[in-house]
């Protein structure tokens, strides 16, 4: 009989490839195993068997499987179900998924390297290219690509190639490796020769003459009294000698190295109780698992600084007395950071940790912790690619600032949102889901008024603490009366003179990276673009350049326009960079830092600027966005929004639902111990409705007329929204696509079909978008609607003139 295996390829293929097998294989082979394939072009590609069957395929002759990467699965069954969902919802390949659950590290690598054929020695047929190559394959035994580019000092290399091999000179073969390096400590011991007692004094008389080997094997004895492996590193601190030292002994056969796999990430045990609940949080706490007997998700709804973690902590310790599992989702890894230090004290050893923050190393052995099912991988916090990792006995999975965009993957596939993906994979494992905010997303507020989800609602700061004190400042009116320093109004830097003379600290906010997002010239008007995206240059006063932040170009600062010669450059708007700079001017004997992109790239930026700030090292710490979650500081007094009208006024449906979100997020970080709190929001329209809800913090009048506004014009919770979008590098070519796509789609959608459209910015990486969104009533099915655009999606890829155009779907883009 013959056997085959249905495998999942980490590539953007809807269908499953069939791989022939042995019988031995067969029965050695699980749903889960990695295998390396042959796909393509003889390319080595890790997969991952999907199922194993005895049908042969249609339509092409299988191909054996290459190599059995594993002895046991690295995925399990609910996590394949799970992958199965996201694929089908979010419209994108199994693949895809799979690609973007494993840590890279699992996905084996294959090189292609080239080697002489044995035999050949007549280099008069070969060109001066050739020639190159066959006269280094004489000094190596085999060449990769890159050595042939850099050899030839040119990128096409592929002729080359193939005129060597049909020369005969040169053979290709695929070469694989595996990228994960377990991490080894060396450690040292007494040669087996050396440990009877006798033998001691013999050992201490041959090193008489070696002082400083002698004193290496006596501190090794003290060492040895602890009955714990000594590390190479600790004996040569503790002996106060060298490396060379002990490697003389072990050149001797005296001592000898051996080495001990250890996990590269390690928290110290010494937890503490958690924290006795307050009355309101213990009523809040036995709210939650009343839903949660009736309902699988519950939504905690506890306003900024309300203690919603040591519930949280309260529910987590219930799981894990249980033994079960327990996933801990947080939108940005700036949180995670503070959330380490707090968790650690309850549960240090069952806390793992895992975000794209982390090596690839590190990765996989949390990985392979949660996958074994063990202690020290019992809770998992981390960031939505989390999700992905090979729990098996899931207890409880904990959403925090449930709200929050960055739970939305935009790019590449899949386009998941987090929280979605997690209630589902609570459902799978029969597990309980609790959403936390202070500002729900609208969405889930309104599935828990439908009595989709349960509802819990904590409505008192921790202690007591009032909520902070609101106030509005209108620029506008200042700039008239000609009381503002640079973007400073006089209130705002009298509130923060007061609060800095307290000795208390202050946030101050601006969803903007850089110095300025425009440079323009006073004579012509001209501002510097992005020569490959349809923006202008973000200008960077640290490094004097100006820079993208689409796609990354960057160029050095004009000192005159490129358009008329003018030196009459001026900047437009501002950034934190900017902020950071007026306040050193404005503040010269205060600590200031700055909390964006570019100050937290390394894998402790985040860590090393709040913990300045915890330390009180830092007075007035300037940031975009990452400051507005979750952070918690006892001595912040004052938080204030610079500029509150770049949000409410940007070309989005949900503009004033995230605007809402964002300020009273802010505003949350003032006043959190015993002192209440001020916030200052600058804006040129004080009256704003958002405004006015965010200073009385009035979010369910703000959720009512958002629900009215996305009923009568057709968005979320109502109606489903998918958005498709293309993009080609020739302007004609993506026009003709998307008006063809878009024509198709109303034919068979009907009035639901909006677009084509020119999204704001048209042109990223020189590739020119246009964007279809389609909406899907409450009452149609949303897998119909689905699979006709997928139909059309097919047709639309079979046109020859549109193969080139890329085509990428968004389901819930929001």
């Amino acid at each position: 009989m013959n056997y085959f295996i249905d495998v999942i390829l980490p590539i953007p293929i809807q269908k499953q490839f069939t791989y022939k097998i042995t019988e031995a294989e067969a029965e050695f082979l699980k749903p889960g195993i990695r295998v390396a394939v042959e796909f393509g072009k003889s390319k080595i590609y890790t997969a991952l068997v999907y199922k194993i069957h005895t049908e042969p395929p249609v339509g092409y002759e299988a191909k054996e499987i290459f190599q059995i990467l594993d002895e046991t699965p690295v995925v399990n069954d609910i996590q394949l179900k799970h992958w199965e969902w996201i694929s089908s919802y979010y419209m994108c390949s199994l693949g895809e998924v799979f690609r973007a659950a494993l840590p890279s590290a699992f996905l084996l690598e294959s090189e292609t390297v080239i080697q002489q054929m044995i035999g050949f020695n007549d280099e008069s047929i070969l060109n001066d290219d050739e020639f190159l190559i066959y006269e280094a394959l004489q000094h190596q035994t085999q060449l990769s690509v890159n050595q042939v580019v850099e050899i030839l000092g040119k990128k096409t290399v592929f002729p080359v190639i193939k005129d060597l091999i049909e020369k005969n000179v040169i053979n290709v073969k695929e070469q694989i490796y595996e990228q994960y390096k377990p991490k080894l400590i060396k450690y040292v011991r007494l040669n087996a020769v050396w440990n009877e007692k006798e033998k001691l004094s013999e050992l201490l008389e041959t090193l008489s003459r070696a002082q400083k080997q002698r004193d290496v094997i006596l501190t090794y004895f003290q060492l040895q009294t602890t009955k714990k492996p000594i590390k190479v590193i600790d004996l040569q601190e503790k002996s106060n000698s060298s490396n060379a030292v002990i490697k003389s002994l072990v050149d001797k056969d005296i001592l000898e190295y051996y080495f001990i796999q250890t996990d590269r990430i390690n928290f110290d045990g010494n937890s503490k109780e958690i924290k006795i609940l307050t009355s309101h949080q213990e009523e809040a706490f036995l709210a939650i698992e009343k839903c949660f007997k009736t309902k699988q998700v519950t939504l905690l709804k506890g306003i900024t600084s309300s203690g919603k973690t040591e519930i949280y902590a309260k529910l987590i310790k219930q799981q894990l007395e249980q033994g079960n599992q327990v996933l801990y989702l947080l939108p940005e890894i700036a949180l995670t950071t503070q959330l380490i230090e707090r968790l650690q004290i309850y549960f240090g050893e069952y806390l793992s940790v895992f975000h794209s923050k982390y090596s690839m190393n590190e990765r996989v052995e949390v990985w392979n912790n949660v996958l074994e099912n063990k202690q020290k991988a019992q809770l998992v916090l981390g960031a939505r690619s989390s999700l992905f990792l090979p729990f098996s006995n899931l207890g409880l999975i904990i959403v925090d600032e449930e709200h929050e965009p960055s739970f939305k993957q935009y790019d590449p596939a899949p386009r998941y949102h987090a929280r979605d993906a997690a209630i589902i994979l609570a459902s799978n494992h029969n597990a309980k889901a609790l959403l936390g905010s202070a500002t729900p997303s609208i969405e889930t507020f309104y599935n828990a008024q439908q009595g989709k989800y349960g509802y819990v609602a904590l409505n008192r700061r921790y202690g007591n603490v009032l909520l902070p004190e609101i106030e509005l400042v209108d620029v506008k009116e200042k700039h008239r009366k000609k009381r503002m320093k640079g973007h400073f109004s006089d209130r705002l830097l009298e509130m923060i003179s007061a609060a800095l003379k307290e000795k208390e600290q202050v946030i101050l906010f601006q969803n903007r990276r850089g110095f300025a997002p425009v440079v323009e010239c006073e004579t012509c008007g001209v501002s510097p673009q992005c020569p490959q995206c349809d923006v202008s240059l973000t200008f960077h006063s640290y490094r004097k350049e100006l820079r993208c932040h689409y796609c990354g170009y960057r160029q050095a600062m004009l000192h005159n326009c490129g358009a008329c010669g003018s030196e009459k450059l001026n900047t437009k708007g501002f950034g934190t960079e900017q902020i950071e700079l007026e306040l050193q001017e404005l503040f010269p004997n205060v600590n200031i830092g700055r909390m964006d992109l570019d100050t937290t790239r390394g894998k402790y930026g985040y860590q090393k600027i709040l913990g300045q700030f915890q330390a009180q090292e830092i007075d007035i710490l300037v940031g975009t966005q990452m400051l507005s979650k979750g952070l918690d500081f006892a001595n912040v007094s004052l938080v204030g929004i610079m500029n509150a009208d770049n949000m409410l006024n940007f070309p989005d449906f949900r503009a004033h639902e995230r605007s809402y979100q964002l300020m009273v997020q802010v505003s949350g970080r003032a006043g959190r111990d015993q002192k209440r709190g001020k916030v200052a929001i600058q804006t040129y329209n004080p009256y704003h409705q958002i405004l006015q809800q965010v200073s009385t913090n009035s979010y369910d009048e703000m959720f009512k007329e958002q629900l009215q506004e996305r009923w009568q014009y057709h968005y979320p919770p109502f109606y489903r929204i998918i958005k498709i979008t293309l993009r080609h590098k020739n302007f004609n070519s993506v026009e003709d696509g998307a008006n063809w796509l878009g024509k198709s789609l109303t034919i068979n959608l009907k009035e639901q079909v909006l677009g084509p459209t020119t999204p704001a910015i048209s042109k990223i990486r020189n590739y020119y978008i246009r964007q279809i969104i389609v909406k899907i009533p409450p009452k149609q099915s949303i897998t119909a609607s689905k699979n006709k655009i997928i139909r059309i999606k097919n047709a639309f890829q079979a046109v020859k003139e549109f193969r080139s155009i890329k085509l990428t779907i968004d389901v819930d883009n929001y």
